[in-house]
């Protein structure tokens, strides 16, 4: 796969300084057009030792306008990482629209290395790379513009940049016993990471591989594909904008209108008495759980999803009492700010994924983009489609990661929401909670059922189940909700966690 990349490329002195300046002037136009565009744009600068990684991303720094660019390096994981999925301090770094990230190493260094190392399995690598690609696709498909180059160097050609390196005062330094031991490892790393470039190299998100013996060659392929691919981008955003704003408005199934939610018994309920000591037992319960979740570093995550007025807050009241107010947060979710505009529709839930031992309460979360936006047409028939696979890789790599994920739809029927409603608008403090937008929202309950029922078939897995909740009676509700909690807490505390998928498998 380096073959072409070890055939001596170069580039004279007069020739690149000749065609540098244009260059360098074409990059800074793309630029300033990808500020007014609607998507980021991710450069990956991946490679083997002495291949001139660094000298590039700084290259890179002074061609363009760094204040709509910032530079990525990731080291070993912090504290505050290792207590999230892998992929956490990723999603954290992705740009805003209109901006680069550029990435020196990346989602692809730690698989390779691991492997390299024996750390990790072939099986383990092609699950990682998997998940690679996955996150790549997300981001691809939702608009970004990934460029990947790997910085190539034979091994002799290597050996020569180390000793050169270390053979000049003012950059022995940067030559570590580290780069010495990764040279004798040469033959296996270049199989190890042929075969990742190979997997995850695909017609829409390619590698670009550089030869990296001569600096001037390096950087002048480099730009030139940095500015083809971005020009080439921006030219056809257009054309996507086009596609993606075709709106679909989701109709009920006419010749079957039955729905995953007909199967909830409505008319269960609970006598006042008998809620007041189940409150305290599954109260009680939950504080012991979570102090024991605490001290083993068992985070978990409760989503909160069901029809206006069916009890969400409630719910909340019951549950915060429980929990150590130092350990947990409240995540209501509402329309996005401009900045989570500006970035994938997943990227503000990653943010406030929970510390090892900690809980995030999410009033309404990423179910989002298939019922609201689905149902009101803010977004595409595309979009909505593929966040099923999107929204199951997410809770894929929570549940992997061991969080404990509990997945609430709270039932109530049209009658009693309109009851509810109509007691809103007759007590003071609760005035607040009613708008003409929940009366507009009961015109299209059919439409919600339907996106209701491909929501639960859709994202209801082994590993993140969802539970339906009867809460025509408030009492039932808030005690089923309590008991679902906890018993997922301790099946996790116990040893009997839901499964824990190979990140990136099916």
């Amino acid at each position: 796969m380096f073959e072409v990349a070890e055939l001596g490329h170069a580039v004279a002195k007069a020739e690149y300084k000749a065609r540098v300046p244009e260059l360098r002037t074409r990059l800074l136009t793309l630029q300033q057009r990808l500020l007014e565009a609607d998507f980021p744009v991710l450069v990956l600068v991946s490679g083997v030792d002495g291949a001139g990684k660094g000298a590039t991303v700084n290259l890179l720094n002074e061609w363009l306008d760094p204040r709509h660019l910032r530079t990525y390096a990731f080291g070993p994981k912090s504290d505050e990482e290792r207590e999230r999925p892998d992929f956490w301090r990723f999603w954290r770094a992705l740009p805003p629209h209109g901006h680069i990230g550029i990435y020196v190493g990346s989602w692809y260094s730690d698989p390779i290395a691991d492997r390299l190392h024996d750390r990790i399995s072939d099986a383990d690598l092609d699950a990682r790379l998997q998940q690679a690609r996955a996150f790549e696709k997300m981001l691809a498909d939702d608009g970004a513009l990934v460029i990947k180059f790997w910085l190539h160097l034979s091994r002799t050609a290597q050996k020569e940049r180390l000793d050169a390196l270390a053979a000049d005062p003012e950059t022995a330094w940067r030559v570590t016993r580290r780069d010495r031991e990764h040279l004798k490892l040469y033959d296996r790393f270049r199989a190890v990471a042929g075969h990742a470039l190979r997997e995850t190299s695909t017609g829409d998100l390619p590698w670009v591989i550089v030869e990296g013996a001569d600096p001037r060659y390096r950087h002048l392929t480099v730009g030139r594909h940095l500015a083809d691919r971005l020009e080439t981008h921006l030219d056809g955003a257009g054309a996507r904008q086009t596609r993606a704003g075709s709106k679909h408005i989701a109709t009920p199934t006419e010749s079957d209108p039955r729905t995953v939610l007909d199967t909830v018994d409505l008319s269960r309920s609970l006598p006042k008495k008998a809620y007041k000591a189940a409150l305290t037992e599954h109260q009680n319960r939950l504080s012991r759980l979570s102090r024991r979740a605490a001290e083993r570093g068992v985070s978990s995550i409760v989503v909160l999803e069901g029809w206006d007025a069916a009890g969400k807050g409630g719910i909340i009241r019951r549950i915060v009492p429980a929990l150590d107010a130092r350990h947990f947060q409240v995540i209501q979710v509402a329309a996005p700010t401009d900045e989570e505009r500006a970035h994938h529709y997943l990227w503000r839930f990653w943010r406030h994924i929970p510390r090892a031992g900690n809980t995030t309460v999410y009033d309404r979360s990423w179910y989002g983009r298939v019922l609201v936006e689905r149902v009101e047409g803010l977004c595409s028939e595309a979009e909505w489609l593929r966040a099923y696979a999107e929204l199951d890789d997410f809770e894929r790599q929570l549940t992997g990661h061991g969080i404990v994920l509990v997945k609430l739809w709270l039932h109530i029927d049209p009658d009693e929401q309109l009851r509810r409603f109509q007691e809103r608008e007759q007590v003071p403090w609760k005035r607040h909670k009613i708008t003409e937008e929940d009366y507009r929202n009961r015109e299209k309950r059919a439409l919600y059922e339907h996106a209701v029922n491909d929501m639960v078939e859709r994202t209801g897995t082994e590993y993140a189940p969802w539970t339906l909740i009867a809460a025509n009676d408030k009492r039932h509700a808030r005690i089923e909700a309590l008991k679902t909690f906890c018993e997922r807490l301790e099946a996790a505390l116990d040893g009997a966690a839901q499964p824990r998928p190979s990140p990136g498998l099916e």
